[in-house]
């Protein structure tokens, strides 16, 4: 009897083997006598890429560099008792600077060496790892192009990365791996900055240099160093001043309850003092809430009006006549005010500008001012009158015309959406998270102006009770007191 083996098929065929087929340099192909005709070209080109190579290490790491080749020539002519005695010698001068002269040690010291070792230790080490975990490298005929790490600048508070893109990328996919780049290297947060074509600068935040208030500088007496186009109103997160601009344009922020408009309010006020008493700047007022914020120094306002009635819109009305009257005037002979014409420049503030144009009940009233005020603002500007608009709602329905404020300012918002309301789509994308401003940082704000791509964080400045005081006293010339309300720390912020 004959035993049949029984053959068990496979249930499917294996796929094929696919794997990418080795590519050979276009050079191993050449002759043997072709090869040594270039081998000189050949070994021109090594030997500049290695010069360029060398001059890149320089270049990115200087000191590191320098101290390594003089310890190397001071322990090759002078022995290593020698070089360890200098070395000794070095540490306790470094440590006697830092001692002595603190601030020039960490102008001068403390940046290149923390600006070298961050480079190397954080960037260098992991720059292809997490360049192709966070999927930003691409693969082309068996070959991976990379995204190229440039200049790294540490500033303590946060790191500057320069980034050279790969052919085809866009600086919106690196926006979109912002988060995932800001845990890989150890950072709270990362923005995403457009240097130039191709060029990428990432700004890896470590920690909050907003985080202490900012307190007013003193009162300037000549009304000539009053600078309608770059008034200081605060300072910035690099510790540059804070600088808004007034004459030809308007000001719209806008900021949860207790987020800190006032202090841009008085701030911007604080600045304004000289030329107020000097007659060359005008104030004009409007507070729904009864004077709860500009009844705090009404001395300081031509004209205020402390509700959301026929008072109020009666004054917006009369200035949008005077924004005709003026243009009527300067027709033939100027584009934009300037001081020469004797009219003052106006500033008009509305606390709760919702109040004002959406809140109101009486729908003629409302509509009376929403109209006035956007003859205000698209009209306004060259005729020297600019509205500084406060605000706690910025949805569509509420102003409806927020395009025609060129400068938007995020205070501390509630929600992602608002802020994209208030600044524009895409800036919160790059950075601009004002619903993450923290509730102890009242004055902290994001801001936007037209024409510039990047938003800017600052902190308006901290104005007290006591320096309303000083500022109305300033500025009427008489004394001034402030009562607190009951219950109130004294020399509190103004809210």
């Amino acid at each position: 009897m004959i035993a049949v083996a029984r053959v068990r098929k496979p249930l499917a065929e294996p796929a094929a083997l696919e794997i990418n087929r080795p590519r050979l340099p276009w050079w191993t192909l050449l002759p043997l006598w072709a090869q040594l005709v270039l081998s000189p070209v050949a070994l021109a080109w090594l030997v500049g890429w290695l010069t360029v190579n060398t001059a890149r290490v320089v270049w990115r790491y200087p000191l590191t560099v320098v101290l390594l080749v003089a310890a190397w020539w001071l322990g090759a002519h002078l022995g290593r008792r020698w070089l360890l005695g200098i070395l000794l010698g070095a540490v306790v001068v470094v440590l006697v600077w830092r001692w002595r002269h603190r601030a020039s040690f960490a102008r001068f010291v403390v940046p290149q060496v923390r600006t070298e070792w961050r480079r190397f230790a954080v960037y260098a080490c992991g720059w292809r790892t997490v360049m192709r975990l966070s999927d930003l490298t691409k693969t082309s005929r068996g070959r991976e192009h990379r995204p190229v790490l440039g200049r790294v600048r540490a500033e303590g508070w946060r790191d500057r990365v320069r980034v050279r893109m790969i052919a085809g990328q866009a600086p919106q996919q690196w926006e979109n791996h912002a988060d995932g780049l800001a845990h890989s290297f150890k950072a709270n947060s990362c923005r995403v900055r457009v240097v130039k074509p191709g060029r990428l600068e990432l700004d890896l935040i470590h920690h909050d240099p907003l985080i202490h208030p900012v307190p007013v500088p003193a009162l300037a007496d000549d009304a000539m160093q009053v600078d309608l186009k770059r008034v200081t109103v605060g300072r910035t997160e690099t510790g540059k001043p804070w600088r808004l601009r007034l004459l030809g344009n308007h000001v719209l922020a806008v900021g949860v309850s207790g987020a800190g408009k006032a202090s841009l309010l008085w701030s911007i006020v604080w600045q304004l003092a000289p030329a107020i008493r000097a007659g060359k700047v005008r104030l004009v007022g409007i507070d729904p809430k009864g004077g709860m914020e500009l009844g705090q120094a009404p001395d300081l306002f031509h004209r205020v009006v402390f509700d959301n009635g026929p008072d109020a819109v009666a004054l917006l009305e009369e200035l949008a006549k005077d924004v005709k009257a003026r243009a009527g005037r300067y027709r033939g002979w100027l584009r934009n005010w300037t001081p020469e014409t004797g009219d003052p420049f106006t500033l008009l503030v509305v606390d709760e500008l919702a109040d004002v144009i959406a809140y109101q009940q009486d729908r003629q009233l409302r509509e009376r001012a929403a109209r006035a005020v956007q003859t205000i603002t698209s009209q306004g500007r060259a005729p020297g009158v600019c509205v500084l608009g406060l605000l706690q709602d910025p949805r569509k329905e509420v102003v409806g015309f927020r395009h025609l404020f060129p400068t938007k300012i995020a205070m501390r918002l509630d929600e992602t959406a608002q802020v994209d309301m208030v600044l524009g789509d895409g800036v919160r994308q790059r950075g601009a998270n004002a619903h993450e401003i923290s509730e102890h940082t009242p004055g902290v704000a994001w801001v936007k102006e037209d024409g510039k791509r990047e938003p800017v964080r600052a902190r308006a400045f901290h104005v007290t009770d006591h320096n309303l005081a000083v500022l109305e006293a300033h500025v009427t010339g008489r004394r001034a007191r402030v009562y607190p309300f009951p219950g109130a720390v004294e020399g509190g912020e103004a809210a």
